[in-house]
């Protein structure tokens, strides 16, 4: 068995840990845009009765704006 699988990841968080290593091994003029890279692109869907619901802002974006007016 594989050893990031024995550590409890699956094989995309896996990829996604050594690409960050990799970016911050970088040295510091191109480790600037590659870090930029780094940043999530992912728009998750979420589903209720079979139907796709639409959200504007990501949980962790409306939670954050919650924190910020308390």
């Amino acid at each position: 068995m594989s050893s990031w699988r024995l550590a409890g990841l699956n094989y995309i968080n896996y990829s996604r840990v050594c690409a960050r290593v990799v970016r911050r091994a970088l040295k510091a003029d191109l480790r600037v845009d590659a870090m930029k890279r780094d940043e999530g692109f992912i728009r998750p869907i979420f589903w209720k009765d079979g139907k796709a619901i639409v959200i504007k802002k990501s949980p962790q974006q409306a939670a954050a704006e919650e924190t910020a007016k308390a």
